[in-house]
């Protein structure tokens, strides 16, 4: 069990608190700092949907670099180039990968 975290953000906060109350230690990356590779990327996108599901469409970068209309190589090469356009937090747990918005969505891959 793997949890992709931002300690800043308060719904991946929250997701890691509700994980420790049920019982579960799961391994936290600080994915600013230790970014998923391209290969991990793709595999959490394949399992949530596509990147359009795991990108932060709010954030600065996102409009910067004009990636509305970007294919799903573009923005996945531009995940793994910027981190903070991933969506956060995200829990990989039994095959799977869960979105923590809201908190309570992780518990449904466990």
């Amino acid at each position: 069990m793997i949890l992709w975290h931002n300690t800043r953000c308060s719904k991946s906060r929250q997701t890691l608190a509700l994980l420790t109350a049920n019982g579960h230690d799961p391994e936290v990356r600080l994915y600013l700092q230790d970014a998923p590779t391209l290969a991990e990327l793709t595999q959490v996108a394949t399992l949530l949907g596509g990147p359009a599901a795991i990108i932060r469409k709010g954030e600065a970068v996102y409009k910067e670099l004009g990636l509305k209309d970007a294919s799903d190589a573009t923005l996945l090469s531009t995940m793994a180039a910027h981190p903070i356009l991933i969506e956060r937090p995200v829990l990989l747990a039994n095959g799977k990968a869960a979105i923590g918005r809201p908190p309570e969505n992780v518990l449904t891959i466990l």
